[in-house]
């Protein structure tokens, strides 16, 4: 077992043992609130990249050999685990991210979902016969494991997406390198101390933390290693695109969960006390610090009076505090950085005529419910994602106009449409170019066994459930000859 979540400092997993970094190099994080310091972990070099895939390439003949029960009967025992151990995440959590324990604890409850949901996988990694013209032939299509997958996991939703960067790999029989986020090394070292704690197999996870300035070499490394087959990155638009063009000089697929610029969409028929109450979840939680955050809500002008007078209302009831004392409804942002950028965002589209109906900039880290009414597509906070808890009301003519509207983006992850009439509704949502799109519900809708993903500048590839099986196995034909064969020359 690896050491206790109370350790001072935090090694490198490799081959399931606790690794020091290449000189005994280490990297703080500091609490977003009070400014001291969270974690000490190891700061990885280049070469403890390479031996953290070298172990996962070593462990690969072996996990993949196993049968689909085995590595069944390993993932829900780490499923287990990841629900005992939820104090501890949630702690690592609030001192790492600002998170609320509400939220660090439904990331523990849906990582353990997902892990669950990836130990279904493990027999309907499946194949099928297919007719073949030549007498005699008998034509598989098959599915195997690609070898080492890289996950590269964000800050944000740490356990939920860093449980999503390697369930569905290891299930289908592949081995894994975590690369943990700079911003909660902690939380994502708990993912590999679960797999320690239920006994899985030697070298299948490691975990690699890495110092900020030092990412962009780890990274690299591990997406050039040979052994490296499937790279699958969670995280920013602009760093996906590096990601992407890296894997594709190698020909290494990857997929790419990225950006949002999620819209909500209110028509006339809306039921408007629902929409008030998923518009606020959307565009609020965790901060607004989520990939399928509400960031704009689209509202016809025949009910947009209305809607604003009760969404500003709801707004005001959810200030910022510090989560340790767990009295306030809305946390920290990540960092002073990310605040100052919604602070700029408010400020310019205030300048530029928007009204400020709720909430304020805030001091720091902690930023109140904020809401934006009257944005138009002059201002930045139109078209830039800001990651934090502030919401853009749009007006639209009619669901033509909101259509259009909730397409101005170079995004598509998630959507959400408000009316009461359902065939309308369904007709929306074809039109909207969005990977995700729910009716009468919040743009933030997680579930294990969803294919999740999105289309533009959101990315491309799909996890969970069966989707996922599709991207991190090759798929190959394979034939049997029954008969003599007969050939022309």
């Amino acid at each position: 077992m690896l050491d206790t979540v109370t350790a001072a400092e935090l090694d490198l997993i490799i081959a399931s043992k606790p690794v020091k970094a290449e000189g005994g190099r280490t990297f703080t994080r500091l609490n977003p609130i009070s400014g001291q310091v969270a974690t000490t972990a190891a700061a990885a070099s280049v070469a403890d990249a390479v031996k953290a895939a070298d172990a996962a390439a070593a462990a690969f003949p072996a996990w993949s050999a196993l049968g689909p029960n085995a590595r069944r009967a390993v993932l829900l025992k780490v499923a287990d685990q990841i629900s005992a151990m939820a104090p501890d995440f949630i702690a690592a959590m609030k001192a790492e991210t600002g998170s609320t324990q509400a939220w660090a604890g439904f990331n523990c409850m849906l990582a353990a979902n997902m892990m669950r949901e990836a130990a279904s996988l493990t027999t309907l990694v499946a194949g099928e016969t297919i007719p073949s013209d030549k007498p005699g032939c008998v034509a598989l299509a098959v599915r195997q494991a690609a070898g080492v997958v890289l996950g590269i996991a964000p800050w944000n939703a740490p356990v939920i997406l860093g449980v999503r960067a390697i369930a569905t790999p290891l299930a289908c029989g592949n081995t894994v390198v975590l690369k943990a986020a700079e911003a909660c090394p902690r939380t994502h070292w708990l993912i590999a101390e679960a797999f320690s704690r239920a006994g899985a197999p030697e070298g299948i996870v490691s975990l690699v933390t890495n110092a900020p300035e030092d990412a962009p070499d780890v990274v690299g490394a591990l997406i050039d290693h040979p052994a490296v087959k499937r790279i699958n990155f969670t995280g920013s638009t602009h760093v996906g695109k590096i990601i992407a063009a890296r894997a594709a000089a190698q020909l290494k697929p990857a997929l790419l969960e990225l950006g949002g610029k999620a819209p909500l969409l209110v028509l006339k028929d809306a039921d408007l006390d629902e929409a008030v109450k998923a518009a606020a979840f959307g565009a609020f939680m965790n901060q607004g610090q989520i990939c399928m955050s509400t960031e704009r809500i689209i509202v016809v002008d025949a009910v947009y009076d209305a809607f604003v007078t009760k969404f500003a209302a709801k707004a005001a009831t959810m200030p910022a505090g510090d989560p340790l004392e767990g009295k306030a409804p809305l946390g920290a942002v990540v960092d002073v950085k990310s605040g100052d950028k919604v602070r700029d965002l408010m400020r310019d589209a205030i300048a530029k005529g928007a009204k400020l109906i709720a909430g304020g900039e805030g001091e720091g880290v902690l930023i109140p419910a904020s809401v934006l009414d009257g944005v138009t597509p002059d201002m930045r906070i139109y078209a830039e994602e800001s990651f934090g808890p502030v919401v853009s009301i749009v007006r639209a003519k009619d669901t033509d106009d909101a259509v259009r509207i909730a397409n101005d983006t170079e995004y598509g992850l998630t959507a959400a449409v408000f009316t009461t009439n359902i065939a309308e509704a369904l007709n929306v949502a074809s039109r909207i170019q969005s990977g995700m799109c729910h009716i009468n519900g919040a743009t933030v809708h997680d579930e294990a066994q969803m294919p999740f993903g999105g289309v533009k500048d959101s990315g491309y590839g799909r996890f969970g459930g069966k989707a996922g099986i599709n991207e991190f196995t090759d798929l190959r034909w394979i034939t049997i000859e029954t008969q003599p064969g007969h050939f022309p020359i």
